[in-house]
């Protein structure tokens, strides 16, 4: 079996969509409808908003950490940074490690998504 979706709560849809207009395009998912994108393999990300009164995001407690992409290229990494960082949101520097290239970047919430370059040859996880 593969994963077919990924369900995000955010704290506001007006404050976080912005963020997610302009990156889910520059990795392959089209918006299908009001806050729900998917991509060509048929990978679903649905936003609601999350109920008030809720706790935030905290990087190391229980739960998910972050959402990692794999870019094809390391043009891409550099791509999806420099696009983002033109549209006003916060991007941190390229990390390059052992060849590997990746970014960061949080959603108003504090979610990670990480977009990674990682050469043939180099596994990034583990």
């Amino acid at each position: 079996m593969n994963p077919d979706h990924l369900s995000i709560l955010v704290s506001s849809l007006e404050i976080s969509m912005p963020f997610y207009d302009a990156l889910l395009p520059l990795i392959g998912f089209d918006e299908i409808r009001p806050h729900v994108w998917k991509n060509a393999d048929r990978f679903f990300i649905q936003f609601r908003e999350a109920h008030q009164g809720t706790s935030p995001y905290d990087r190391y407690g229980a739960g998910m950490n972050h959402i990692g992409f794999g870019a094809p290229d390391p043009q891409t990494v550099v791509l999806i940074r420099d696009r983002m960082g033109a549209l006003g949101f916060e991007v941190p520097d390229i990390q390059r490690l052992n060849g590997a290239s990746a970014i960061f970047m949080k959603d108003p919430d504090g979610i990670r998504f990480e977009i990674t370059y990682c050469p043939p040859g180099l596994e990034w996880v583990g």
